[in-house]
């Protein structure tokens, strides 16, 4: 029998924390547009902020249809989704209003701080942080969810963009379609990129 939570705390944040996948969902307001459905790797770089607030940090290589929905005037509105592969079979999701973080915003500094160092050092390709200011959180019993092994991370998208310059990540970012607009032409990531703070490197 699913659950709903009034905060993310004890046991329902410690199975948060553990989950080395997520899913985060957005979708524009034009109810012909596209929805998004994208996972979300790298162990270390979601965490709790506080028992209603979560972080996560946008990195390059993808599309920013996130990004996108959620800088749309009216909008904000964002689904995150984590499922247990081992143990109790669990789905957890906190529906909520996302906010952009960009890099030269005076808060990238302290939330980026919030991150593992061995899950973001030498991140040049972190694009934006997003906030999810969480207004309904609920589990459910994720019974049809297949028993899976966690192996590892995969090392490919770290190792391929920590060679590249902040100048150089500009570039991809630039050369790449539906970055600075969404599939819809909505407003995404705002080009140039500001430099990365020196703090964050």
């Amino acid at each position: 029998m699913g659950k709903t939570y009034e905060r993310i705390e004890g046991r329902l944040r410690a199975f948060i924390e553990a989950q080395p996948l997520f899913f985060a969902a957005t979708a524009p307001l034009s109810g012909d547009g596209h929805v998004n459905l994208s996972p979300k790797g790298r162990k270390g770089t979601l965490v709790v902020v506080d028992e209603l607030t979560l972080a996560y940090v946008d990195f390059g290589g993808s599309t920013a249809e996130t990004l996108a929905h959620l800088r749309e005037p009216g909008n904000g509105r964002i689904t995150l989704m984590w499922t247990a592969f081992s143990g109790p079979p669990t789905v957890v999701r906190v529906h909520g209003d996302g906010e952009v973080v960009f890099r030269d915003d005076p808060r990238w500094s302290e939330l980026f701080a919030r991150f593992p160092a061995e899950a973001v050092e030498g991140q040049g390709s972190a694009r934006a942080i997003v906030l999810v200011h969480a207004r309904r959180v609920s589990d459910s019993c994720g019974f049809a969810v297949p028993r899976m092994e966690y192996q590892e991370d995969r090392q490919l998208h770290a190792e391929y963009f920590n060679r590249k310059t902040d100048e150089e990540f500009n570039t991809y970012c630039e050369g790449k379609e539906h970055i600075a607009t969404s599939i819809d032409g909505l407003p995404a990531l705002e080009l140039p990129l500001p430099p990365l703070p020196r703090s964050a490197r």
